[in-house]
């Protein structure tokens, strides 16, 4: 079985910095991209920021320059840390990896989710 389990949510007041990591544990031969979504209440989850195995970073736009992704393979985690925080930054924060794994006999990339964290900017 694979997790992943999510760490570093909570609360702070707008402008604070708040560090989130993520880590995959079980069965694991491979993981290529690590990522964070977040789903606000009453909207759909959203891509935050995605690193690839080979390190390649996507972000969306309305968290660029503020937030930063990272990973450390050797752990198999993958950290974001979240700087200058709006108050339309609270949501849920959900992990995310493409882990190559078995289910059922076949061994494959399969997307995991984490259990999700909630993140509150507010004054």
């Amino acid at each position: 079985q694979v997790q992943l389990v999510e760490f570093g949510g909570g609360s702070v007041q707008p402008g604070g910095s708040l560090r989130l990591s993520c880590q995959a544990s079980g069965s694991i031969f491979d993981i290529h991209a690590m990522g964070w979504y977040r789903q606000a209440p009453g909207k759909q989850r959203e891509l935050v920021a995605t690193i690839t195995s080979g390190g390649s970073k996507n972000y969306a736009d309305s968290v660029k320059g503020r937030f930063t992704v990272s990973r450390d393979t050797a752990k198999n985690t993958v950290y974001l840390q979240m700087n200058s925080l709006k108050p339309e930054d609270t949501a849920v924060y959900y992990c995310n990896a493409d882990i190559l794994s078995q289910r059922n006999g076949v061994t494959a990339y399969y997307t995991y989710w984490g259990q999700g964290t909630q993140v509150t900017v507010s004054s």
